[in-house]
């Protein structure tokens, strides 16, 4: 009976490191919603710098937006992990409970033993059950007898101590569990008001710039009209380069660098060290006007006031030139190309080699579009151009 429970005991204890699973993934959501908190608070920083008026603008909206999409990650991730949470808990009870039977035995076998050994001691001393014997080699077996007696004594107790150990680790890991619990309902809550507040504020803006369509327009045809010359530009220049390029053979050391450049699809830094996409590659519907769509050869990263663009890999600054009163910076990666727009101070010059992150320049912060700080960030390989999103670290 007692060999039956040790073996059931062993297979129990396999058994308790299996909430530790679920714990790697409670882990895991909780590594996410740090991350996503950080993107909430980042971007309600850039929301302060925006003017210090109730004024309902494109960048405000947008941002709000950010917002509305991270706190619905945010609160998911929270029921994902009250979930698992919950599901640890009952395993966890489960197997507390298991442990409490297996020790109740222990602990009956303990005392059925230790009543017959006290009724065989009233009976006969050790020293008689010894001395007793009728050769030496029964003597030998007996002490033995005894030794091994003991020893089991001892092996008896110490399965007690360890169940009872275990037991307490296990109401220690459910309490622990239960304040996990507590702050991820409070958090929850917290972000759902949140959320209701910045759904009633995106609600307003809406209503608010539906009625500036005619200003709205006229700013959205500016833009469209300044980025057509800035991408005009960007396509000569990088046209005139892969004709001359086309005319020689990339060196060993570019051609390395291309294929490292490559190499680190989907694995590339962001070209600014904390920011957001504002707007994504390709055709997007317009966040206002559903009937219009924009079309943009790269991406824009939203950012706050004085951060810096960096390389996102080595290589070597071709061209450094100005449209619309700000710069644009091309850096080449053997056949490849980044390009940095937006920039109101350059820290390179064409001909500069730079390592990855190194700092280009200085992003523009624009004080007729509420502040807004925003980089305009493109790739090509050769003269296609390519999704950055694709490039760059998810």
């Amino acid at each position: 009976m007692a060999l039956r429970r040790y073996i059931w005991l062993l297979c129990l204890l396999a058994f308790v490191f299996c909430p530790l699973w679920a714990a790697d993934s409670v882990k895991d959501l909780q590594k996410k919603q740090k991350k996503l908190q950080q993107e909430i608070e980042q971007t309600n920083k850039m929301l302060k710098q925006t003017k210090k008026d109730e004024t309902a603008t494109l960048n405000k909206l947008q941002l709000t937006q950010q917002n509305i999409k991270n706190q619905k990650k945010l609160i998911h991730t929270l029921d994902n992990e009250i979930t698992a949470l919950d599901r640890e808990m009952k395993v966890l009870g489960n197997t507390r409970d298991s442990l409490q039977r297996v020790l109740e035995g222990y602990k009956n076998d303990y005392a059925r033993m230790v009543r017959q050994t006290h009724y065989a001691r009233l009976q006969q001393s050790p020293l008689l059950f010894l001395m007793s014997s009728d050769s030496f080699q029964q003597l030998a077996r007996r002490a033995r007898y005894l030794q091994e007696f003991a020893h089991f004594r001892q092996e008896q107790v110490a399965r007690i101590e360890h169940t009872q150990a275990e037991i307490d680790t296990q109401n220690n890991l459910l309490q622990a569990n239960r304040d996990d619990k507590k702050q991820a309902l409070s958090k929850r809550k917290r972000e759902q008001d949140n959320l209701k507040r910045d759904e009633r504020k995106q609600q307003t803006m809406l209503t608010q710039l539906k009625s500036k369509e005619k200003d709205l327009t006229t700013q959205l045809n500016q833009k469209q009209k300044k980025v057509a010359e800035l991408n005009k530009k960007i396509d000569d220049m990088i046209r005139k380069q892969t004709e001359k390029a086309s005319k020689t053979t990339l060196t060993k050391e570019q051609q390395l660098i291309a294929g490292g450049f490559e190499a680190n699809k989907g694995r590339l830094p962001w070209p600014v060290e904390r920011g957001m996409i504002s707007g994504h590659y390709g055709k997007q519907q317009h966040p206002v006007y559903s009937q219009v769509t924009m079309d943009n050869k790269g991406i824009y990263i939203q950012t706050t006031a004085g951060m810096r663009a960096r390389a996102v890999y080595k290589g070597e600054v071709t061209s450094c030139f100005m449209v619309g009163g700000t710069y644009a910076v091309i850096v080449q990666h053997g056949n490849y190309r980044s390009v940095y727009s937006n920039l109101s101070k350059l820290n390179v010059k064409q001909g500069d080699k730079v390592d990855t992150k190194q700092v280009i320049g200085t992003i523009f912060t624009d004080p007729e579009q509420d502040q807004k700080t925003e980089l305009y960030f493109q790739i090509y390989k050769d003269r296609n151009i390519l999704n950055p999103e694709l490039w760059i670290a998810k």
